[in-house]
C-alpha cells in the first residue's frame, strides 16, 4: 500500500508541476527563458510525468491563450459558466485542443506566439500505441505492488491526468473561493496554499496579471511553482523574464 500511495502522489505532483511550469508559465505564456537543452530537458521531463495524458504544449498554448482572451464568454474553451458539469465541459475543451494539437484547424494569428515545439516527440505522444503502451506500465506497477484488487480504481486517474488537472483548475477556479480583483471574468482564488495544483487555483490572481509568474499576490497566499522557479533561476537552469513588480498588467 505505501508504494501505491507513493506512486500515485508523486506522479500527481510530477504530472502538475510539468503542466503548471512547462506548458503553462513557460509555453502559453514564456514568463521565463531556458537554454534550448532544457527546453528538451523538460520537454521530455513533461511527457514521462504526464504520460498517456501528455498535453501537447501547442495545442496546450493556444487553448489556453484563448481563455484568456475570451474568459468566461461564449468563446472561452472551457468556462464552466457554460456547462452544467464538468464532464461537458471538458469534452468541449477536448474537441478544440484536438483541433489544434492535430493540426486540423488553425487559431486566429494572434494565438499562435512562439510555442514549444518537438515535431519528433509531439508525433510519437500522440499515438494511440504510445498512450497505450504507457498506461499499460502503470498497470505493471500495479500488479505488482497493490495489496488488493480495490487499488486498481486509481488507475483511470493515472490513464487520465492531465485533463483531471485541467478538470479541476478550470472548474474549480472559475467557481469557488474568494477574489482578491475585480476582473472582467468571475476567476476566483480556490485555495490561499494550493497544495493541490501547485499555484494554479489562484485563478484570480493569474487572470488579473497575467503574465506574472508568480500566482499569489497577497501576504497569506503562496504559490509553490514558485519557489521552484526562483530556485531554478537561482542555480541558473531558468531566467525568470521580469521583476514581480514589473507584471502588473492585466491580460487581453
Amino acid at each position: 500500500m505505501t508504494a501505491i500511495l507513493l506512486f500515485f502522489f508523486a506522479h500527481w505532483l510530477l504530472s502538475i508541476f510539468a503542466q503548471t511550469f512547462f506548458l503553462h508559465r513557460y509555453g502559453a505564456h514564456r514568463m521565463f527563458t531556458m537554454s534550448r537543452g532544457w527546453d528538451r530537458f523538460f520537454y521530455v521531463f513533461s511527457f514521462v510525468a504526464q504520460g498517456p495524458s501528455f498535453l501537447n504544449p501547442r495545442g496546450y498554448a493556444i487553448l489556453h491563450r484563448e481563455h484568456h482572451a475570451f474568459a468566461d464568454t461564449e468563446r472561452d474553451p472551457h468556462s464552466p459558466l457554460f456547462f452544467s458539469n464538468v464532464g461537458s465541459m471538458m469534452w468541449r475543451t477536448k474537441a478544440q485542443y484536438d483541433a489544434y494539437a492535430y493540426r486540423r484547424a488553425e487559431p486566429e494569428p494572434r494565438f499562435l506566439g512562439d510555442t514549444p515545439e518537438w515535431p519528433l516527440l509531439d508525433r510519437l505522444s500522440q499515438k494511440w500505441i504510445t498512450r497505450l503502451a504507457l498506461g499499460t506500465l502503470y498497470v505493471i506497477f500495479y500488479l505488482h505492488f497493490a495489496p488488493s484488487a480495490a487499488w486498481f480504481l486509481l488507475l483511470p486517474v493515472h490513464w487520465l491526468m492531465g485533463p483531471i488537472h485541467g478538470a479541476i483548475v478550470n472548474w474549480c477556479g472559475h467557481q469557488y473561493g474568494y477574489r482578491n480583483f475585480d476582473t472582467r471574468d468571475v476567476s476566483r482564488n480556490t485555495l490561499p496554499f494550493d497544495f493541490l495544483t501547485m499555484g494554479e487555483l489562484f485563478q484570480n490572481n493569474h487572470h488579473k496579471f497575467g503574465s506574472s509568474p508568480n500566482f499569489a499576490q497577497r501576504w497569506f497566499e503562496l504559490d509553490p511553482c514558485y519557489q521552484v522557479m526562483r530556485v531554478l533561476d537561482w542555480v541558473g537552469v531558468i531566467e525568470l523574464g521580469r521583476p514581480e513588480t514589473d507584471a502588473l498588467a492585466e491580460h487581453a
